[in-house]
């Protein structure tokens, strides 16, 4: 077996500023990677490696560096790599810590890359915006205007602009001349902070329609801090266009694409460069997940285009790797890809599909490795054992899900921490480890049971089964054995965030460009 090294912060500095691929993985929860880690570095949390490490690095010689911030957690997620097949993989010199004592620049906050890529555009390009004041004062005076939310559908129902409608951003190029057919119009694109509105407006102007376009100044944040009114369940969406509108759309999207770099492959070339072992390529569908369901490209991943562009880290975590982009009209692949090439990736559009190429259905599943196995029970033997003492429920979903809903008694608990949290726990004459289905209390079972003489169990299809049959649950923070630590609370979403919160926000995004050219390796070219 391949031994585990160290590689120190010079190593990766080379291969990035080289181009060479490579995977920085923290491997903490999402709420402490995002309070400092290097730029290119994805968060791949150790709880959840197995599930989700065979997507992000598909290729098992990528050379993959891991790190903490001297929890120990990177030395085991090494190991695990390794028993995954993984030949090349090394534990940072000195973690964290080290890059930082290196002189290696850290960043806040999450898809980072994306982020700070976005206001380096607007700084190269002056992207036009508005003030949420002069957007309200337009409103009111009901001006020829349409607001378009760039986001994704949940985020936009949680809390919109009154009227906004609903265009996720790979969509805006393709939906706009239907929603402002006249050149007159002035178009507003918004987010919840600043990316993805000054992404969509660029993206609109970078096309060439003939409206008006400006980004709504600082997005939902910057609604809030004016003291205005934000809208809550508001479901207005696109809907189909023309054949002309999609032909016109991707005449435009081409010639962005053109502009950018942008490779062009047929279904030989992607053979070719999915055959090439020395590379990592990611074949990502980015048309609406409804469209992928209905019928896509086997093979392929669902990515909304305008959730690849700001969160590219999260999908197509080796820096360095090729990106191939599809879609069924010519609009969505280009003007996603002209993003990721000016982001410094190698990206092609895959060319002359034919309804036919989109013959798989249903969800995309991520590839995992062997299942543990697990000495596994129903639903109604669990409802037995829960009328007696001595049975004890962890349940490893996101802390988000079992606030919302879990099994009555249940204790939460993040896999990476099951040894900590066996000391919170009350004495046990045999534990249920449940999630929403089971898949990640699989792994956390084989954990625990190497952790304790006390007999563990699997409640078959996890807590969705519990509730499909009908069963009670419990909501709230009712019994934490650990902290909240899975997720990072993001400034910029829901509706109950301090206005310190979401001004320390904006004046993080307006710092990034700093951060960037301090940090030096990030390969962005905005075209002019």
């Amino acid at each position: 077996m391949s031994t585990v090294t160290t590689r120190r912060y010079q190593d990766i500095r080379r291969a990035l500023l080289a181009r060479e691929e490579l995977a920085l993985i923290d491997v903490r929860e999402e709420d402490p990677f995002a309070q400092a880690h290097p730029l290119f570095a994805a968060n791949l949390p150790l709880s959840k490696l197995e599930l989700e490490i065979y997507a992000r690095v598909p290729r098992r010689d990528t050379a993959i560096t891991v790190y903490d911030d001297g929890e120990g957690l990177a030395a085991i997620a090494a190991q695990r790599l390794l028993a995954l097949g993984y030949s090349d993989v090394a534990v940072l010199e000195g973690g964290l810590a080290g890059w930082r004592a290196a002189g290696g620049e850290l960043f806040r906050d999450v898809n980072v890359p994306s982020k700070a890529f976005g206001e380096l555009v607007e700084s190269v390009r002056h992207t036009p915006s508005l003030a949420a004041e002069q957007v309200q004062a337009l409103l009111d005076a009901k001006a020829d205007v349409v607001v378009l939310d760039a986001r994704r559908f949940d985020e936009y129902q949680t809390m919109s602009i009154p009227g906004g409608i609903s265009v996720p951003g790979a969509e805006l190029v393709l939906r706009v001349a239907e929603l402002a057919p006249d050149p007159a119009t002035q178009v507003i694109v918004n987010c919840a902070g600043r990316t993805r509105s000054i992404i969509g407006t660029q993206s609109l102007l970078n096309a060439g329609i003939p409206n008006p376009v400006a980004a709504l100044r600082n997005g939902t944040i910057g609604w809030t801090l004016a003291g205005q009114q934000l809208a809550h369940g508001q479901d207005k969406t696109f809907t189909q266009v023309s054949a002309g509108t999609r032909a016109n759309a991707a005449r435009q999207a081409r010639a962005v694409a053109e502009r950018a770099g942008v490779q062009r492959l047929d279904h030989a070339g992607l053979k070719a460069w999915q055959a090439d072992a020395s590379r990592t390529t990611y074949l990502f569908d980015v048309r609406t997940p409804e469209e992928y369901a209905a019928g896509h490209l086997p093979g392929s991943r669902t990515v909304p285009g305008g959730q690849l562009v700001q969160e590219t880290d999260h999908v197509a975590s080796v820096r360095g790797a090729r990106i191939v982009l599809l879609d069924d009209d010519g609009v969505r692949a280009n003007m996603s890809a002209s993003w990721l090439a000016q982001m410094g990736w190698e990206v092609a559009v895959l060319e002359g599909l034919s309804a036919a190429d989109f013959s798989a259905t249903g969800d995309w599943q991520p590839p995992l490795p062997a299942l543990p196995t697990a000495n596994a029970i129903s639903v109604e033997q669990l409802q037995d054992w829960l009328q007696e003492d001595g049975t004890v429920v962890l349940d490893f979903t996101t802390s988000a899900n079992y606030v919302k809903r879990h099994i009555p008694g249940a204790h939460w608990v993040i896999r990476a921490q099951l040894a900590a949290a066996l000391e919170q726990l009350p004495v046990a004459q045999r534990y249920v480890l449940t999630c929403g289905s089971s898949l990640l209390a699989r792994f956390a079972a084989r954990d625990l049971q190497a952790l304790t003489r006390t007999p563990v169990y699997l409640l078959e299809g996890g807590t969705a089964r519990w509730i499909a049959a009908g069963l009670p649950l419990q909501s709230g923070e009712t019994h934490l054995a650990v902290a909240r630590s899975d997720r990072y609370k993001r400034p910029y979403e829901g509706t109950d965030n301090p206005r310190a919160a979401m001004q320390g926000y904006l004046d993080w995004e307006f710092g990034l460009i700093a951060q960037l050219e301090r940090d030096g390796t990030h390969g962005f070219v905005v075209l002019p």
